[in-house]
């Protein structure tokens, strides 16, 4: 994807309050030595993660700073030199390239690489391969799919696995991070259960999507994701692909092709009106933007909860 995308500081304000967005910020001077926990984090999904568990206790800034696509960000001079002066750093290594490089290279004691924490599959491109078009991969060098928070329980491993880091690398605050890490596990094993309940008993367990994200969502809760051809979002299908999808469509009882809020829906109404189907938003939450249905992770995915439950007819 090289759609520049508008972000807004990767803040769970309805949780965290004021204090959080301020606590998150791309500026160099607020990221290391100062007299908090100063981390560094890849991307909105990591950010939330060290904000909800470092509490007061940490200094949260992301790399990916507003405007930015986290799949295409390139580290800055003075990015390098916030890593080297921070803490800890967080990310997800085979998500961001220039991230995990940048990341290895400094001397930054504490590397947290979410990637390490639960284990990470290959869903392939969610999609099939047609002469012509280019492939969009977000893979990493093992083909692994890296969009492991969209499985909440997949992301209570990596906050577990996050919690126990920061307790060991500020040890005086161990005890906090220990009780926020549990409130934040309780939390997503809550919205597991919501989506565990809520896509129980559907019409259709299948759903199109532009971007082939959802692989472990689906997985966890028994549904297909069909993305277009595992291309880049911002292309058109084939002619070829577009009638296999309304085939599919027709046998499996598809109504919706979902979109995201941070890219183009060309592609996504292109295949509708061709297929005769509605179109809704279906959020990756690679980034919290001023159109996101929700201000934080948890509001994003239970309105991503309820545009499934329309879209597959649940009872």
């Amino acid at each position: 994807m090289n759609v520049r995308r508008r972000l807004i500081p990767a803040a769970a304000a309805a949780s965290l309050g004021l204090g959080a967005l301020t606590a998150c910020s791309s500026d160099s001077a607020a990221t290391g030595n100062t007299d908090k926990f100063d981390v560094v984090a890849s991307f909105y999904p990591m950010a939330f993660l060290a904000q909800q568990i470092g509490g007061d206790h940490a200094n949260v800034t992301s790399l990916t700073e507003p405007g930015q696509e986290p799949h295409d960000l390139e580290i800055s001079t003075k990015q390098r030199a916030q890593l080297e002066e921070a803490d800890a750093a967080l990310y997800l290594k085979g998500l961001q390239p220039a991230v995990d490089e940048a990341v290895g290279q400094t001397g930054i004691k504490t590397k947290i690489d979410a990637a390490t924490l639960t284990h990470l599959e290959d869903h392939g491109t969610g999609g099939h391969s047609h002469e012509g078009e280019e492939g969009h991969s977000e893979e990493d060098e093992h083909g692994r799919d890296p969009h492991v928070w969209l499985d909440p329980v997949k992301y209570a491993e990596i906050a577990q696995g996050v919690g126990k880091a920061f307790e060991k690398a500020d040890p005086d605050h161990a005890a906090d991070y220990k009780k926020n890490t549990e409130a934040l596990v309780t939390k997503l094993n809550g919205l597991n259960s919501d989506f565990e309940n809520g896509l129980k008993d559907t019409k259709t367990k299948v759903f199109f999507t532009n971007h082939a994200a959802f692989g472990y969502l689906a997985e966890r809760y028994g549904l297909t994701q069909e993305a277009i051809s595992g291309i880049d979002p911002e292309s058109e299908p084939s002619g070829a692909r577009v009638r296999e999808l309304q085939q599919e469509a027709k046998a499996d009882g598809v109504t919706t092709v979902f979109y995201e809020t941070l890219v183009s829906d060309k592609t996504a109404k292109t295949l509708a009106r061709d297929a005769n189907l509605k179109t809704d938003v279906l959020d990756p939450l690679e980034g919290i933007t001023d159109t996101s249905r929700g201000d934080d992770y948890f509001q994003v995915m239970e309105s991503n909860l309820k545009a499934l439950q329309t879209a597959l007819g649940a009872k």
